[in-house]
This record gives structure tokens, C-alpha cells and sequence, in this order.
């Protein structure tokens, strides 16, 4: 059976792929505990979910534009102004179906074969095989644990050819919880533009910032220079709706534009519903926000004293999403011999998920989620810990 060249490299979500070891496990009577899946443990707020009612009531459930419902786009720009003081017009916006799906199709109307696309390392796993499926070339600028997982100017310099087009940045981070200080942003978003590259800005857990100072926005950038400037963002993460599947991406009205065209030969328009239960989201009350970035926070402080306790593990502590990204090497030797070898270990010893750090760029690595319960993170960190410590003394 013929399958395209294109799909020779692609590889399955590792991500997805331990969480489904994980429920297979489940199946056969193991408890297992999954730290593996970035998604809120908490219900998709009630004015959210009966605004969703409300539209299955009315019938609300024809197609609808492509791009979005007016005021759905508009409500997605009126959050950027309101979060950025930067006002963002209802046709610099388009709705898709999830954060992903958002990027794939920026990436499928920017880029051009051979196009070569800065990503910062360790990066969201689906960014490099997102570019191969556009014709880009992934270029990977890493950043350890002893950077706390953030690159600068002279490190993207260093990376930079005649073939590069496109810089992702991601912040706050997944998978490492990293947020660049705004000092930080605006040094690597002035160098970007002053070089002509085009920047695309992951702004998807933008709500969930556990520092003095708000995530950092290229918004202002947007503001100055729209034909180098796009920014994701959506209401997975902020507002527990993972599987309702609605992003928002703002870029220039003529890519937009593009993008509409391109999303109306694949998926058509979003799904109706899930449409109103966003603009529920986008145009409600932030307290829910509020509230569930309270609790992740205290989980990312329970969390982090539980690693930060462990023998010989590096792990810089995270200031938003909700991931703790941590330098395992020390375990490494007769037993484990690598990331993916390790999260099959802890599955089958302490009976805990976890991502490889392979899957994120840095093998040295692996993810652990907080967006579990307290008592269930409490659990699973302990017998982790347990289960490194035996490694070590192997």
C-alpha cells in the first residue's frame, strides 16, 4: 500500500501514546495514575456548558462561516485587547478547531518548501512534525535545565541562515513551565523582526502564570508590524474546555484570509456549538480563570518541593502552564538507558504516566502534569520518587 513521502517522518504522539499504555493498563485492573496528558482535571465552568445548551435548544446547529461566527471573532479579538491593551479587529482572527489546529493551518499558508523554522528546545512535540508537513525544516535551539529551559538572541543568532523564514515562540512553555520576563520577550521578538523573520507566538496557557508579572504577548508587536506577527491562543487550557476544541489565532487580515480558504477545502466550518459555548467562555466571568489558577498553582508549589527533593534531579522550577520538566540523566545506567525506557519503568514499578523528555527535544528529561488532584499528585510523586532512588543505587 502506497503511502505519501511526506508521512515518512511523522511520527505518533509519545504524548498520546503513554496515555493510551496507561489505559490499557487501567483495563486489565492496575492502578494507574497519568501524569501524562496536558488537560485540566477540572468540569468546563457551568455558564460555559449551559451556554452550549442554550444553543442545542435553539438549533443552533447548521454550518457556520469558516472563519468563525462574527461575534465569536470578535469576542477572540476583544480578549486580546482587553488582555494587551492592543486592539485587534474581528478580521485578524480565525477560529479552529483547537490550538493545533490553529498552527497547522499557519504553518500550511506560511511556509514554503525549504523554508527553515527556528523552534526553541525542549519545544511542544507537535511543532517540528507540524513544519515537515508544511515543507519547512525544523531548526532546534536548545536550552538545558542550567538556562532554565529559555534561549536568547545570541543562541537564535547562532542558529539563523539565509533559508530561515519563521521563529515559534512558546511561553508560558510546554513542557517546561518556562516564562520569559518581559525584558527577556522584547529583546528576542526586536531581534526577529529587525532580522525579517516572522514570529508566531503560542500564547495557550498565557492565563496560567504563577510569577509577579503577567506571560508576555508579541500583541504590541502585532500592533507594529502585522505582516511578521501571529499569536495563538484559545480556551483548552484557561478555561477546561480541552475537548470542546475551539482556538483563535490573530494574524493579518490577508493571511487570514488565506487560512479561511485553505480551512474551507479541510474541516469547513467549527462545530456550532462548541462556537457558543467559547463565546460563553470569552465574554463570562473570569472568576472560574481565577480560581483554577489558584489551584494549579498550589499544586505546582506541592509538586516542585516533591522533585526539588529527589537526589541528583535538576529541575528549574516552572512559572506557568501546569508541567514540571526535570533533568533525570543521574538515573540513567544498567537498568534505564534513556527517557522513553525510563517512563516504561515507572509505569510498570510505581504505576505512574509520564512523557519522555525525548518527545519534547531533550532526552535527558521527562514531564510530569500537575493537573491532578492533590492527593492523587501527592501519591504519584512519592512512589516516583521512590522508584528513582531505587535506580540510583543500582
Amino acid at each position: 500500500m502506497q503511502i505519501s513521502d511526506r508521512l515518512k517522518s511523522i511520527q505518533p504522539s509519545l504524548t498520546l501514546a503513554v496515555n493510551s499504555k496507561a489505559l490499557e493498563l487501567r483495563s486489565k485492573g492496575i492502578d494507574i495514575i497519568s501524569l501524562a496528558v496536558g488537560e485540566p482535571d477540572f468540569p468546563t465552568p457551568k455558564h460555559i456548558c449551559e451556554a452550549a445548551k442554550k444553543a442545542i435548544d435553539d438549533n443552533f446547529c447548521r454550518y457556520t462561516q469558516v472563519p468563525g461566527i462574527p461575534e465569536l471573532r470578535k469576542a477572540a479579538g476583544d480578549y486580546f485587547s482587553r488582555q494587551h491593551k492592543v486592539p485587534v479587529a474581528a478580521e485578524a482572527v480565525i477560529i479552529g478547531a483547537g490550538g493545533k489546529h490553529c498552527i497547522y493551518n499557519f504553518l500550511q499558508a506560511y511556509l514554503n518548501h525549504g523554508d527553515e523554522v527556528l523552534i526553541p528546545s525542549p519545544y511542544w512535540l507537535s511543532y517540528p512534525d507540524m513544519v515537515q508537513l508544511a515543507g519547512g525544516v525544523p531548526i532546534f535551539v536548545k536550552a538545558g535545565a542550567d538556562q532554565n529551559f529559555k534561549v536568547n538572541c545570541e543562541m537564535l543568532e547562532r542558529a539563523v541562515s539565509a533559508k530561515t523564514k519563521l521563529l515559534i515562540m512558546n511561553c508560558p512553555s510546554n513542557p517546561t513551565g518556562a516564562v520569559y520576563t518581559q525584558a527577556e520577550f522584547a529583546k528576542i521578538m526586536d531581534w526577529a523582526l529587525e532580522r525579517g523573520l516572522f514570529v508566531l507566538s503560542d500564547e495557550i496557557y498565557e492565563q496560567l502564570v504563577y510569577t509577579d508579572f503577567p506571560a508576555p504577548s508579541a500583541l504590541p508587536w502585532f500592533a507594529k508590524k502585522p505582516e511578521q506577527v501571529a499569536i495563538l491562543n484559545g480556551v483548552s487550557k484557561s478555561f477546561a474546555m480541552t475537548g470542546w476544541r475551539i482556538g483563535f489565532l490573530c494574524a493579518h487580515p490577508d493571511l487570514i484570509k488565506k487560512i479561511s480558504a485553505m480551512q474551507g477545502h479541510s474541516t469547513s466550518s467549527i462545530c456550532s456549538i462548541a462556537q457558543k459555548a467559547a463565546l460563553a467562555a470569552l465574554t463570562g466571568p473570569m472568576d472560574c480563570v481565577l480560581e483554577m489558577r489558584q489551584a494549579f498553582q498550589r499544586r505546582r508549589d506541592l509538586a516542585y518541593a516533591k522533585v526539588s527533593s529527589w537526589p541528583g534531579i535538576v529541575c528549574p522550577k516552572p512559572d506557568g502552564a501546569f508541567y514540571i520538566f526535570c533533568d533525570v540523566h543521574t538515573v540513567y545506567g544498567d537498568s534505564v538507558h534513556n527517557s522513553t525506557e525510563l517512563c516504561t519503568y515507572l509505569l510498570d514499578h510505581a504505576h505512574v504516566a509520564v512523557v519522555p523528555g525525548a518527545a519534547f527535544g531533550d532526552d535527558a528529561c521527562i514531564r510530569f502534569s500537575y493537573a491532578v488532584a492533590d492527593e492523587v499528585l501527592e501519591r504519584a510523586l512519592t512512589a516516583v520518587g521512590h522508584e528513582l532512588a531505587a535506580l540510583q543505587k543500582k
